[in-house]
């Protein structure tokens, strides 16, 4: 009876073992995307025109964020001592466009993206834009910021937009896609909600009190626009 037992208990070993051993060699489709997103590998290789607009948005964000450090540091070398209740608030905008800057730098050379060459002017103009406004008072520094987050949020949104629509394989699991794409999101999105965060900081820091109010962010919203589009093809 026992060895009875025991060829039975040895027939049913293979029979649940040979299932497993089909599993473990061979994974659900699922499990090698979890696998390759948890290694940080691209489930899916871009093509010619995503790996186009995607060093493109790299190129453009990092010029972009470079202009907002320079903007917040002109802004903060004028205002600071005189406005010593601004000083906080000034540092605390300009600490998180330093990390912006930073953040983007690291993925231009993460993933090869040369830079804007038109890099000198954005550095130059940002800061003369940054202090320019801020001499002329306060809350014409607050209508800069107010002008530049609204133009600089709206881009954002676009390129999220670009981003899901077109750049993600939805017959894949949550989460799916190329790794590189879901990091870039994922940072647009956290950075978007930033800038956002600065422009209600500037509203309610006065900027609408600005004289000239029109003239002022009507024209600092056309130069951003212009930069934008000029970094992302130049």
């Amino acid at each position: 009876m026992f060895r009875v037992n025991r060829r039975l208990l040895q027939a049913a070993s293979e029979v649940i073992a040979s299932p497993l051993d089909a599993i473990t060699t061979h994974p659900t489709k699922k499990q090698e995307i979890l696998n390759m997103l948890k290694n940080h590998q691209p489930v899916k290789p871009l093509t010619k025109d995503q790996r186009a607009y995607f060093n493109r948005v790299i190129r453009v964000d990092q010029a972009g964020e470079l202009g907002a450090n320079y903007i917040y540091a002109g802004q903060f070398f004028i205002l600071a001592n005189k406005y010593p209740h601004l000083k906080p608030v000034l540092q605390h905008m300009w600490d998180q466009e330093i990390h912006h800057h930073s953040t983007f730098n690291k993925l231009q050379l993460k993933h090869g993206v040369r830079p804007s060459m038109i890099t000198p002017i954005w550095t130059l103009g940002a800061f003369a834009m940054g202090a320019g406004t801020a001499f002329i008072s306060p809350q014409a520094a607050m209508a800069c910021t107010e002008a530049v987050e609204t133009v600089i949020g709206g881009h954002y949104n676009d390129q999220l937009r670009v981003l899901n629509n077109f750049f993600k394989d939805k017959e894949l699991i949550k989460g799916e896609g190329n790794y590189e794409i879901n990091e870039i999101i994922e940072t647009i999105k956290q950075f978007r909600d930033d800038e956002l965060e600065h422009l209600d900081t500037a509203i309610k820091y006065d900027s609408k009190q600005a004289v000239p109010y029109m003239i002022l962010t009507e024209t600092i919203k056309m130069i951003c626009r212009v930069a934008i589009f000029a970094a992302e093809r130049v």
